[in-house]
């Protein structure tokens, strides 16, 4: 039997708040799509601040509290307590003998097949899928509401905000100092699996996981923006680059139009990454052809 372990970060959010709406519906639609996998062995679990657990249902287990955040790096600045991925990762990978890892963002609502549908994908032979949300509209705000919720057609979102992974792979993520709840989080993830992975399959027009509200850009705090920016640019793609190709960014069996324009407009993938690596791509195929021409011309007697 398939044994998935899912994680989430709970916070204890401001009445009034996004967060503070959809995280009771997020939470049960967890429990639920847990309680659809029958063949499926699925783990629950969270972990938080000692502060935030006074939200976290019974039918989640709640990790060890995390310990650091943002304010051991940066603390001087007027910011939110955000946790670092790399924590909330190693908790799930350290408490968790599961075969697969998955990770979604606190605000992401599960359809109830989500677990099997995860199942039936990787036994395909994915090592890793990231899944795209639907958008709906912001007018729901109860867990009793969920089948309403489930009926939503929705807009799709280019954003990545759910990861499933082996968890052979999470022992080459590079993730530096990069916090949740904050842009870059998901091309860090992304760029883990692009790098990492040997067969990953991008579901990025599913109904599978749900996100209440249309947006598609929020709005951001410059400061935090930056310092995710700053430690993706720096100290993670560069460790990556090595192991990053063309092939393995998404769209890359798309035309050659449709690739650059579904890249370009995808705010995870960068334009630069994209040209310069298939700019390598290319002049790897120019090398083997000439190669072949080579070794074909001393081959003639």
């Amino acid at each position: 039997m398939l044994h998935l372990a899912h994680i989430v970060n709970p916070v204890n959010a401001p009445k009034g708040s996004e967060l503070h709406t959809a995280q009771p519906i997020v939470f049960r639609s967890m429990e639920i799509a847990g309680d659809h996998a029958t063949e499926v062995k699925v783990g629950l679990l969270a972990v938080c601040y000692p502060e935030d657990a006074v939200v976290v249902p019974s039918y989640l287990n709640l990790l060890p509290y995390l310990t650091c955040s943002i304010l051991d790096v940066k603390p001087q600045s007027n910011t939110k307590k955000l946790p670092f991925i790399k924590d909330i990762l190693d908790a799930l990978y350290q408490n968790s003998q599961a075969e697969y890892l998955i990770y979604t963002n606190a605000d992401i609502i599960l359809q109830p097949h989500f677990y099997q549908a995860v199942a039936a994908y990787l036994q395909q032979g994915h090592d890793a899928l990231i899944i795209n949300r639907r958008r709906i509209p912001p007018k729901y705000n109860s867990p009793a509401q969920l089948p309403q919720i489930w009926a939503e057609t929705g807009s799709p979102h280019p954003g990545f905000d759910c990861f499933v992974f082996h968890r052979s792979l999470y022992a080459q993520f590079v993730l530096g100092e990069v916090i949740v709840g904050t842009p870059f989080i998901e091309a860090t993830l992304a760029h883990n699996v692009f790098a990492f992975s040997q067969n990953y399959l991008l579901l990025d027009n599913h109904h599978l996981t749900a996100h209440l509200g249309m947006e598609v850009m929020p709005k951001r705090n410059e400061g935090l923006y930056w310092h995710n920016r700053n430690e993706f640019f720096k100290n993670i793609l560069p460790a990556l680059k090595p192991y990053l190709t063309d092939s393995k960014l998404p769209y890359a069996n798309d035309t050659w139009l449709g690739k650059q324009v579904r890249r370009i407009l995808n705010p995870a993938i960068f334009t630069a990454l994209s040209i310069e690596l298939e700019g390598k791509s290319s002049w790897q195929r120019i090398k083997w052809y000439a190669n072949e021409l080579r070794w074909t011309f001393l081959g003639k007697r």
